[in-house]
């Protein structure tokens, strides 16, 4: 192919590779989300299973023998001092009658009793009655009114005990399990209904003595339940380990009504002393073999790669070991095929 020929090929081909230029130009920037690396005094976190629990969670007992006639269904929502269970009480009651009419014939027999006393008063000051006698009715006077004070007492735990027929709720909440079934027969003690308080919740965790020095009543911490974290203040924290497995307890605030009772939950504890450092989203990092970088966002919006270490891990957030500090705009979404130098346009999270 003589030299005329390459030329002309040449100018044949050369308004396509304009044409090719031209639209790698005009191509459109990709989107991107970003969010902006923070420099703040952070610590270490350790994540710790918990559980959703409840602050008030009680088998309720009967307090006096007898056949029950009467459960709350299972998913009953119970007040407080509302029943729960409901004892036969129709023996108490004719002990009570029973008991009742012994008080009346005692308070009879006071009447007579003391008519008498005042009789042999009045007889022993003309001397027409001896002594004794005085004494003796004396005697049975003071006798029949303490017969009478055991009468109104025994009246008294009668109708305490029939009050007790009715198993009442100490504090609101909902019945989980049934224990008993109509028709059977309690004595005083025995557990009748599951009664959980569903509104005073609590998140129960166990962590290990390391971290102990690091973890007060009062700081927020991140729970995770179904990937969705947010922050809860720690409420109590247990300074007794186990000795076996070298764990201690700690409960914290579960204010959020999608995390019901016996929700299993995560928890991140402080790790470490805090200290400052940079952080960014973990789906800012991009690993390539042993290389990692992240892709930043220019004021031009373009992009370029910075080289970066990972430290210290931060829930959703990693610490950052490099020329990348606050309020940077670090790629999150959307960085997968970024070449350094393309634009980019940022896109709402």
């Amino acid at each position: 192919m003589n030299v005329y020929t390459r030329i002309a090929i040449l100018t044949c081909l050369l308004p396509a590779i304009s044409w090719a230029q031209d639209a790698e130009q005009q191509a459109p920037a990709a989107p991107v989300m970003v969010e902006q690396a923070q420099r703040d005094t952070f610590s270490a976190t350790l994540w710790v299973s918990g559980t959703v629990i409840s602050q008030n969670d009680a088998r309720i007992a009967a307090e006096t023998d007898g056949r029950i006639t009467w459960v709350a269904d299972v998913g009953s929502r119970i007040e407080k001092g509302q029943a729960i269970a409901r004892i036969d009480a129709n023996d108490l009651r004719l002990e009570l009658a029973d008991s009742e009419a012994r008080l009346d014939s005692l308070k009879s027999q006071l009447k007579y009793r003391d008519s008498s006393l005042q009789r042999f008063k009045k007889l022993a000051a003309s001397n027409n009655a001896a002594a004794t006698q005085l004494d003796e009715a004396q005697s049975q006077l003071d006798m029949t009114r303490q017969d009478i004070k055991r009468a109104e007492v025994s009246i008294a735990q009668i109708k305490r005990r029939i009050n007790q027929t009715e198993v009442l709720a100490p504090f609101p909440g909902v019945v989980a399990e049934r224990l008993v079934q109509m028709g059977e027969f309690v004595n005083r003690g025995a557990q009748v209904a599951r009664l959980v308080d569903t509104e005073h919740r609590e998140i129960r965790a166990q962590a290990p003595l390391s971290v102990a020095g690091w973890i007060s009543e009062g700081m927020q911490v991140s729970v995770e339940h179904k990937q969705l974290e947010s922050l809860s203040p720690v409420s109590y924290v247990i300074p007794v380990g186990d000795e076996r497995s070298r764990m201690f307890e700690i409960r914290i605030a579960a204010n959020n009504p999608a995390w019901i009772i016996g929700s299993p939950v995560r928890v991140a504890l402080p790790n470490s002393e805090p200290r400052e450092l940079v952080a960014i989203p973990r789906d800012g990092l991009v690993l390539r073999g042993s290389n990692i970088f992240v892709m930043r966002v220019n004021q031009d919006n373009t992009v370029e790669k910075v080289m970066v270490e990972t430290g210290i891990g931060l829930g959703g957030f990693v610490e950052v070991i490099g020329n990348v500090d606050q309020g940077d705009r670090i790629v999150t979404r959307g960085g997968e095929r970024l070449q350094p130098g393309q634009a980019v346009t940022i896109a709402e999270s």
